[in-house]
C-alpha cells in the first residue's frame, strides 16, 4: 500500500522539473494544417498566374528593365534545375518532386510550429508549381520546360539563374526551416533553451548524484558490518576476564 502512495509519473515530472532544457508548446494541429496548405495553394496560383503572363508578354521580346537595372523580366524554359543542372533529366527532376511532395504530405501532421507550417508551405508550394510545367508544358509530360522570367543585375542570368516565384519559394522556404533548426525550434513545438541547459549542467557538478550518495552510504554499512565481528569478539574476551 505504501508503495502505491509514493508511486509518480514519471513523464510528469520530467515537464515539470525546473531548468529543463526543453519546452513543447504551439498552435492545434488543424490550423497549422490549414496554414501551411494555404500558403502552397496561393503560391502555386500566383506562380501558375505569373508564368501565364510572362509567356504571353514576353514571347520574342527584349528582356523588360525593371528597378534600375536590379530585376529584368525575359522569358527562359528551362529543361533541368537551377544553374542548368540536369537539363537532359527532366523526367527524374519531376520524379524526385513528386517524391518531395509526398513526403512533404506525409509529415506535414506531425507539425506543432507555425514557422515550420510556413516554411513547408512555400517549398510545397514551389515544388507543386514547377512539377506542373514539368507534367503539362512542351515537350512532353514529365520533361515539360520550366518557365522562368526573373532575372537579377542582368538580363540573361549571369549573376544569378532565372527564377520564378516557385523557385523563391523553395529557396525561402529551405531558408527558413534551416534557420529554425539553427535557433532550437523543432518542427514538433518543442524550443530547446541553451541557457537552461548551461543551468541544468552547472547544478549537476554543484551536488553529489543520488547514485554517488548511495554507494557511499553502502560502503560505510559495509565497513561496520565488517568491524562488528571483531568487536563481538572482544567483549566476550572482556567478558571471560571478569568472570574469571
Amino acid at each position: 500500500m505504501s508503495d502505491e502512495h509514493h508511486t509518480t509519473d514519471p513523464s510528469g515530472s520530467a515537464r515539470s522539473a525546473p531548468g529543463s532544457a526543453a519546452e513543447r508548446r504551439g498552435p492545434p494541429r488543424p490550423r497549422l494544417l490549414v496554414l501551411l496548405f494555404g500558403i502552397a495553394v496561393v503560391l502555386i496560383g500566383a506562380d501558375a498566374i505569373t508564368k501565364s503572363l510572362a509567356v504571353a508578354e514576353l514571347e520574342d521580346r527584349e528582356p523588360v528593365k525593371l528597378f534600375g537595372g536590379a530585376l529584368y523580366l525575359v522569358l527562359f524554359r528551362n529543361p533541368g534545375a537551377a544553374f542548368n543542372i540536369g537539363t537532359g533529366l527532366t523526367w527524374l527532376l519531376a520524379l524526385l518532386a513528386i517524391v518531395v511532395i509526398g513526403g512533404i504530405v506525409w509529415f506535414a501532421p506531425k507539425l506543432r510550429s507555425t514557422g515550420w507550417a510556413v516554411g513547408i508551405g512555400l517549398v510545397l508550394g514551389g515544388a507543386c508549381g514547377n512539377l506542373v510545367d514539368r507534367i503539362f508544358r512542351e515537350p512532353a509530360p514529365l520533361r515539360g520546360h520550366v518557365i522562368d522570367f526573373l532575372s537579377v543585375f542582368a538580363p540573361d542570368g549571369s549573376v544569378w539563374p532565372v527564377f520564378n516565384l516557385a523557385d523563391s519559394g523553395i529557396v525561402c522556404g529551405g531558408v527558413l526551416i534551416v534557420l529554425l533548426a539553427l535557433l532550437g525550434y523543432d518542427y514538433d513545438g518543442t524550443v530547446h533553451r541553451r541557457g537552461a541547459e548551461r543551468t541544468t549542467t552547472g547544478d549537476s557538478g554543484d551536488h553529489p548524484a543520488e547514485g554517488e550518495r548511495g554507494e557511499a552510504a553502502d560502503d560505510r554499512s559495509t565497513e561496520r558490518g565488517r568491524a562488528s565481528p571483531g568487536s563481538a569478539e572482544e567483549q566476550r574476551r572482556d567478558d571471560d576476564e571478569g568472570s574469571s
